[in-house]
């Protein structure tokens, strides 16, 4: 029987998970199927319970579950608890370990882009929740040069930067006083789910004040290219739609499954032929 994978959110009928990996796995000739699952909030420990029930062999977590679902696990690894959330689960015979696949995924979709130093960098994130903690803490560990995290609610765009304590300089904003502030910025990261299909139009700040050349990147990847982006782009700023950094986030969990990385070009092939973008 093949071994069954998945993925876990509310919503979850918009991911193309079960693309890239159902392709990855017969690419590697490995037997094995990724499902969707949609879960709501108040059925996640039911859930999780139902991993180890049916030996579901591995999960990718998403909105929005990521940061609660750790209360649920058997093991957290350090580096998705200084996250605070997780976006992998992996199942060895009934005890479940949570990783944390989206900061490393996403410093690896952004390196081609980079023209100095992250240590010489000031960065903006926008948002607060799992993506952004998983960011937040990937960009410490490579000791950027300062990281502001901008969200609707202050206090917890707060709680992630008093929760890691990293020796790298930052603030707290409001979304009207990251608006205000964006010129200073050479690194904007749109982490929420604004903008993300059905809702194309929808940006999470006005870039009204951004600066030309300003390296700006949005984690959503349908659309290809979002509101924000388009925005950017007409600025003058450099873009990274979300496309590599779902692509990188989804080969670590894949190798943390079974111990394979899956070919990177074949699984953007299969995104890009999904979206009908190039």
């Amino acid at each position: 029987m093949a071994d069954l994978y998945g993925i876990i959110g509310c919503p979850v009928g918009h991911s193309m998970s079960p693309d890239i990996h159902n392709r990855s796995f017969k690419d590697q000739k490995l037997d094995a199927v990724y499902h969707r699952f949609h879960v709501e909030k108040d059925q996640l420990g039911a859930a999780v319970n139902g991993i180890r029930a049916l030996g579901i062999k591995g999960v990718n977590v998403t909105i929005p579950h990521k940061e609660n679902v750790i209360a649920y696990l058997d093991h957290v690894d350090k580096t998705a608890a200084e996250m605070g959330a997780v976006n992998t689960i992996v199942n060895l015979d009934g005890v479940l370990t949570g990783y944390n696949t989206d900061g490393p995924g996403y410093l690896e979709s952004i390196k081609p882009f980079l023209t100095s130093p992250l240590s010489e960098m000031k960065c903006l994130i926008i948002g607060a929740g799992g993506a952004a903690r998983g960011i937040y803490t990937a960009l410490a560990h490579a000791q950027t040069g300062r990281i502001d995290v901008a969200n609707r609610t202050k206090e917890k765009a707060l709680a992630i930067i008093q929760e890691y304590d990293a020796a790298v300089p930052g603030r707290t904003l409001s979304l009207e006083e990251a608006e205000c502030h964006l010129a200073e910025y050479h690194l904007v990261i749109q982490t929420t789910s604004i903008g993300m299909s059905p809702n194309i139009n929808d940006q999470p700040i006005s870039l009204e004040n951004i600066s030309e050349g300003t390296l700006v990147s949005d984690i959503i990847y349908n659309p290809i290219k979002t509101a924000f982006i388009k925005d950017a782009e007409q600025r003058g700023c450099r873009v990274i739609p979300g496309v590599g950094m779902f692509i990188y986030q989804a080969a670590l969990s894949f190798r943390h499954w079974t111990g394979k990385m899956p070919d990177i070009q074949l699984m953007e092939s299969v995104v890009l032929e999904k979206l009908g973008g190039k």
